[in-house]
């Protein structure tokens, strides 16, 4: 079985692929990954095939991670301004990647592969790394432009469902290309590309644990909840530079004291970092506490306190699982492994669905949010104070971790697809 799985975004939009292609070569079977051309070398050496798909991704573009980072205009800029400019580029792209393929995975950014199909009629399966994407009006989402949206859960879907459909209107005119290309193919544009028209009817692969997202009423027919898939890797700055010594050193560091608290915004956040890295080292000299911050392409604060170290970049699994509690931005990738690891998160959201996981971590009790603008050495190490200190918040993520674990995320997607394929 051939397979071509297509992504767009940052390294959390691409980890959950290479991990669900490595569990396909175990099986004997042949990954494709179709993403930007940033992540070929990776992709190559994970095992897995590479195609690149447009638009590429330029990493030291800071003005426009900037913007992607953007709370309120962030997913429009990226929908408008980055990935619907290059529709037809990416359909291309996509069609010449699927030549000989069995099947076609779909990201939620990846506006061609839901066009290509239905055009040559190859099975394809949509896929979800995010609860909030199913815009559920049983569980509504804490959305970057408005995060109080989440405590409508109050009210009945009857009056929640109306409210989605307000947001339908505002970006029905975002979705005009993709129609327009659908139109030129001769297939039906009547289904919003954004929302029911991105999820296939052969099957949605929700990649993450039932522990974050229980199935709702209104989630797509055919929905699997197929857990975590996770791909550990060296996880910073740059995967193509990640030197030996360094490693050597965070591992000297790890096994010299006390677990220590991680701090860590992934690849997207950090490139908005400002001085949270240095209120991060604050806080860990006001807690007595050792500190890694993993700092990746901000730069490392010019005074550490004792028992603080940066790092521009570490295998995050080993390191939550060494840590005693994880600080971060809340992308669900960083989320799902510090829920894996039994840790409590700190989580300040900068974009995007990080505010609506951070409400999810919240609302069950195994971490806390703290706005980004609040998050100052004293405010960090006070919300820290207070996960650390509390049994039960350290019960439940113990628990949680067991959940995460016995669930096999790439697994369960990969035997999802050989049922498509097989039907």
């Amino acid at each position: 079985m051939r397979v071509v799985l297509s992504t767009f975004g940052s390294y959390g939009d691409v980890f959950p692929y290479l991990a669900i292609s490595a569990e396909l070569r175990r099986r004997g079977h042949v990954p494709v990954l179709a993403a930007a051309e940033t992540y070929r070398e990776l992709t190559l050496r994970s095992g897995a095939e590479f195609a690149p798909l447009r638009p590429d991704i330029d990493y030291d573009d800071l003005d426009l991670f900037r913007r992607v980072m953007d709370a309120k205009k962030g997913p429009e800029y990226v929908v408008r301004e980055v990935v619907i400019p290059h529709l037809r580029d990416s359909y291309a792209d996509l069609e010449a990647a699927c030549e000989g393929a069995d099947l076609l995975l779909s990201h939620v950014l990846t506006h061609a592969a839901p066009i290509l199909g239905a055009k040559t009629g190859m099975p394809w399966l949509s896929t979800v790394l995010s609860p909030m994407v199913f815009c559920s009006a049983h569980e509504p989402a804490a959305l970057s432009p408005i995060p109080w949206f989440a405590h409508l859960r109050v009210l009945s879907p009857r009056v929640v469902g109306p409210l989605w459909k307000l947001m339908r209107k505002v970006s029905w005119s975002w979705s005009a290309p993709i129609r327009e290309l659908r139109t030129e193919l001769g297939l039906p544009a009547d289904a919003d590309p954004f929302w029911e028209g991105q999820h296939s009817p052969h099957g949605v692969l929700a990649l993450f644990s039932r522990a974050i997202a229980e199935p709702q009423p209104d989630w797509p027919d055919r929905t699997t909840v197929c857990g975590f898939p996770f791909f550990d890797e060296d996880f910073g700055q740059d995967f193509r530079d990640v030197a030996e010594p360094r490693i050597s050193v965070l591992d000297e560091f790890l096994g010299a004291g006390d677990p220590p608290v991680v701090f860590s915004l992934g690849s997207s956040a950090v490139a908005v970092a400002d001085g949270f890295y240095v209120a991060a080292a604050d806080a860990a000299a006001r807690l007595g506490r050792r500190a890694v911050l993993v700092t990746g392409r901000a730069g490392v604060p010019t005074e550490l306190p004792d028992g603080v170290i940066a790092v521009p970049s570490a295998r995050v699994g080993p390191l939550f699982e060494a840590s005693s509690a994880v600080v971060h931005a809340g992308g669900i990738g960083t989320t799902g492994q510090a829920m894996r690891a039994g840790r409590p998160q700190l989580i300040v959201p900068f974009a995007h669905d990080q505010f609506d996981n951070a409400f999810r971590v919240t609302d069950r009790a195994i971490g806390a949010t703290l706005s980004h603008g609040r998050a100052n050495g004293a405010q960090l190490a006070a919300a820290l104070s207070r996960l650390l200190d509390d049994s039960a918040v350290l019960d439940r993520c113990a628990r949680t971790a067991e959940t995460v674990r016995s669930e096999a995320g790439a697994a369960a997607a990969c035997d999802a697809m050989e049922r498509v394929v097989a039907e």
